[in-house]
C-alpha cells in the first residue's frame, strides 16, 4: 500500500455543496475508521479539497472516492490522483 494526494475540484454550487457535506464527511469518516484515508480538507481558497488516501495505485485510490455523496451529487469537476512518498512525519511508514 503506498500513500496517494487526490486533489477535488469542485464546481460553483457552493449551497447544493453545503447540503451534501455531512453526507460526504460521514463518508470519509468511515474511510478512516476502515484505514483508507488519513486526512482530508477542503483548499483554502475554496476550489475544491485535498485527500491524503493508502491504496495499492492511483486508479484504486480514485475507486475508494467513487460513492463520495459529492460526487454523486456532481459536485466534483475532476478528481486526480498523485502517489506521494511522505519521508518526514507521521504517514512516512506508509511510503
Amino acid at each position: 500500500m503506498s500513500v496517494f494526494a487526490v486533489e477535488y475540484t469542485y464546481d460553483d454550487r457552493a449551497q447544493e455543496r453545503d447540503a451534501v457535506r455531512p453526507a460526504h464527511r460521514e463518508f470519509l469518516r468511515g474511510l478512516l475508521e476502515a484505514g483508507d484515508l488519513l486526512a482530508s480538507g477542503p483548499l483554502a481558497d475554496g476550489s475544491g479539497a485535498l485527500l491524503v488516501v493508502v491504496a495499492d495505485d492511483d486508479d484504486a485510490a480514485a475507486d475508494l472516492l467513487a460513492a463520495d455523496p459529492f460526487r454523486a451529487a456532481g459536485l466534483i469537476l475532476t478528481t486526480t490522483a498523485r502517489g506521494w512518498s511522505p519521508v518526514i512525519g507521521p504517514w512516512s511508514s506508509h511510503a
